[in-house]
């Protein structure tokens, strides 16, 4: 199997990858990982190719299956007119060179895994959001949804697409977690605002474990089967499949519990808070992010018969390497 991915270097593409590795080598399967990047340069294990986007557009090589990850992080720095305006190129442009790659190739992939994350339902507090629901319209939801709607082009040329909306992602080498260590191994950690925002979270190992489900599912013709009964499809202007799939845990937490449960797990007090005011002056419109909950389910993950592995955020914390 060949894939391409672009974001291949981050904090899911490196895992990914990994884990695809090891796990086709174990079948003895070949599996070959090209990473699409700016720097060719970069630091990248022996066992990953490279190609630069100059690259891209004179390539005539052919992947069974695009994964296209790359995209600034939402959460690292305060939304400013000109972040904004960031945050939407850093995942328009790569996908936007991914499509022109498969509206030339002579041999298209089989799928494109596009990114997005449950930012596209906006902020709905407690209510129950699962592939098939609504939204709220609000910069998350937009950011997101431009990012779907230009990855389902790729339909336009008969390739199928699934978008995977990814939750706050469990581990300690990155994301949320990464950046919590110090302040919570130091005593100061705590809650956000009064506490009751629910945080859908998934660990990296089963985020990753659910990407390649997609994959397999798809290459072996099983998700044909079961799009009448995931209730996960999205409308496209062909007839080529398009599926969204939540990649949450099925046991979404409150920030509450989020913050007792990393305290208990690091052994460390959870007193303080960080009340709302102050929240909204650090981070202006970006503190929706901590302050706004949202319950997303994956429901077709669920549909589809995924198991997994760490479903309990204790679980997640715990047997993290």
């Amino acid at each position: 199997m060949n894939i391409l991915i672009s974001g291949g270097s981050g904090f899911l593409g490196s895992a990914f990858s990994e884990a695809l590795i090891k796990r086709y080598r174990s079948e003895n399967k070949e599996v070959h990982i090209t990473w699409l990047t700016r720097d060719s340069s970069q630091p990248h294990p022996v066992d990953i190719k490279m190609m630069t986007y100059d690259e891209l557009t004179k390539s005539n090589q052919s992947f069974d299956v695009i994964l296209n990850l790359a995209g600034a992080g939402i959460a690292d720095k305060r939304w400013s007119a000109a972040r904004k305006e960031q945050l939407l190129a850093s995942r328009v442009q790569p996908t936007e060179a991914l499509l022109a790659f498969i509206a030339r190739s002579s041999t298209k992939p089989k799928l494109l895994v596009s990114g997005s994350a449950i930012g596209w339902y906006g902020a709905q507090g407690d209510k129950p959001l699962i592939e098939s629901g609504d939204f709220n319209t609000d910069f998350s939801h937009k950011l997101c949804d431009d990012w779907e709607q230009l990855a389902l082009k790729a339909t336009d040329y008969g390739v199928p697409v699934a978008i995977v909306r990814t939750g706050v992602v469990i581990h300690p080498e990155g994301g949320m977690v990464s950046k919590l260590l110090t302040p919570f191994k130091m005593g100061v950690g705590g809650q956000l605002a009064d506490g009751k925002q629910i945080m859908s979270w998934i660990s990296r190992e089963d985020c990753v474990r659910a990407v390649i489900f997609i994959i397999e599912q798809h290459l072996t013709g099983q998700q044909q089967a079961q799009l009448n009964n995931t209730g996960n499809t999205l409308n496209t202007a062909s007839d080529t499949p398009a599926v969204v799939y939540n990649l949450t845990a099925p046991n979404p937490v409150t920030n509450r519990t989020f913050t007792k449960t990393l305290g208990a797990w690091l052994h460390r007090p959870t007193f303080f808070t960080l009340p709302k005011f102050l929240l909204k002056l650090m981070f202006g419109e970006m503190s929706t992010l901590l302050i706004d909950g949202q319950k997303v389910l994956p429901q077709a993950l669920l549909n589809a018969d995924f198991k997994f592995k760490q479903p309990t955020l204790k679980q997640a914390l715990e047997q993290q390497v």
